[in-house]
């Protein structure tokens, strides 16, 4: 952005969409003031402490093979803090006990079937239902279809309630029988459409992958924990003037002319030339009912899915029996409390070596359609975790500390059509000189596609300022 503006942008949203936003606005000479409703910065990425050990109470990685988020914490001061997985090697809790993942899948599509059948993960049953893959006619997905529908008919429904259901539920905390195949994974719904069998398909892209891969890591962590990123980045804002305000919930956006905005807060507005909207889909919608309601309409209609982190630090002592490896999913269909354990001070290097003699685990809890357990109040939740833990891995001691994070609301749901429909918001956004949508229900809910957005809609408004505009008056 070497061409400089004057104009005002408010942002409304601090998560890390909106703070990317607001930096690359700020570095373009824009006027940038950001409202977080809440009383701290970062959305879902939560860095504290359990027990003296630094800690992410909400996600915990890097997708390292997209640019945007690593790209960015360089950026902003933490090159030298980024750190792979010191361990890998996770594994399923499945059919009694815990068995290896299998290698060579793409979302647990698997593109060999030699380290499937291996793994034990699918049943004499299930193994011999794969073949039938490379004789079916071919499955029409037409415009979109849900991923675990596609797959149950190309490979049978095992290998979706034991394989694809773990790994998505671990990204959207959803259900593969709603999720788009287009939206959640699109390299497979392309390659799907060009091959007959969904068993090529997936070896395809995994060829290619190895034929254009790095040979870096596939995810990165950040020292002290992935939380530290958006507050570096609101460090970087800060000192290119950009005003923050925490506790500042925006009540209302409405247009004061062509090419005039104001923000409506408790008891006062903002005059802008420009707003940036990174906030989730129903705040979204209620903001723009006014303004944009067929986009409102649209946003309104996205289903969130709820869950909970349980952390625990424990002696390490009494870690010694855990596997050597980041940790385990659970398939739903095997009727457990926790969906997923990871042994935090193993998967990462940096928390190994703060925490002394403290070794921290975490277990989430809940899924799209499955929030029973989450009725639970805290201690509740932290003893089913332990008995699960208990039958899992063997681990009967007592933790030292424990800290439960309810993310209500917390994962946008892409079911079939979600392509679409994020056209369709887009479309009705357009026809608003000086508006910009960002966030999680858009474009991917992985950190590096909430940067990418946010650049994005930084992008989309600088387009729209002209020096001396209307909204520089402020409040």
């Amino acid at each position: 952005m070497s061409q400089t503006r004057d104009g005002h942008v408010v942002v409304v949203g601090g998560g890390i969409s909106g703070l990317s936003a607001a930096y690359d606005l700020a570095r373009g000479g824009a006027r940038v003031t950001l409202l977080e409703a809440a009383d701290r910065l970062g959305g879902k990425l939560y860095a504290d402490e359990i027990a003296g050990a630094p800690v992410d109470l909400g996600a915990e990685s890097l997708l390292a093979r997209r640019p945007e988020a690593v790209g960015l914490a360089r950026e902003v001061g933490l090159a030298d803090d980024l750190q792979p997985p010191a361990v890998g090697g996770a594994a399923l809790w499945t059919r009694g006990r815990l068995r290896p993942m299998p290698q060579g899948h793409v979302m647990g599509v698997p593109g060999d079937l030699a380290p499937l059948a291996a793994s034990g993960v699918l049943s004499a049953a299930g193994l011999a239902r794969l073949p039938l893959d490379h004789v079916l006619p071919r499955t029409d997905i037409g415009e979109d279809t849900a991923v675990g529908a596609f797959v149950a008919a190309r490979l049978g429904r095992e290998v979706v309630d034991r394989l694809v259901e773990p790994l998505l539920g671990g990204v959207y905390a959803g259900d593969s029988y709603r999720i788009s195949l287009r939206a959640a994974v699109p390299q497979l719904f392309a390659a799907a459409r060009d091959s007959r069998s969904l068993i090529e398909a997936a070896r395809g892209i995994q060829r290619r992958a190895a034929a254009g891969g790095t040979g870096g890591p596939v995810f990165n962590g950040i020292r002290g924990g992935v939380g530290r990123l958006p507050l570096a980045v609101a460090a970087a804002c800060r000192a290119a003037r950009v005003r923050i305000e925490t506790g500042a919930p925006v009540r209302e956006v409405r247009r004061t002319g062509p090419h005039g905005w104001r923000v409506g807060l408790e008891g006062r507005e903002l005059a802008a030339d420009a707003v940036v909207v990174a906030v989730p889909a129903p705040v979204a919608a209620s903001l723009l009912s006014a303004e944009a309601p067929a986009a409102a309409a649209e946003l309104g209609a996205v289903e969130y899915a709820s869950m909970a982190l349980v952390t625990m630090a424990f002696r390490r002592r009494d870690v010694l029996q855990l596997p050597l490896s980041s940790g385990f999913l659970v398939p739903p269909v095997d009727g457990r409390t926790i969906k997923a354990a990871t042994f935090s001070s193993r998967k990462w290097g940096w928390l190994d070596q703060a925490g002394g003699d403290v070794f921290v685990l975490r277990t989430s809890v809940g899924r799209y359609g499955d929030t029973a357990d989450l009725a639970w109040d805290d201690t509740d939740l932290v003893r089913l975790s332990r008995e699960d833990l208990g039958e899992a891995v063997g681990l009967r001691a007592a933790p030292v500390a424990a800290r439960v994070t309810r993310w209500h609301g917390g994962l946008p749901q892409y079911a079939v059509g979600h392509v679409d429909r994020v056209r369709r918001v887009r479309e009705h956004a357009a026809k608003l000189p000086g508006l910009a949508l960002c966030g999680a229900v858009y474009d991917g809910v992985g950190i590096p596609a909430c940067v990418a957005g946010g650049r994005r809609a930084a992008a989309e408004v600088m387009a729209t300022l002209v020096p001396g505009g209307a909204g520089g008056a402020g409040e």
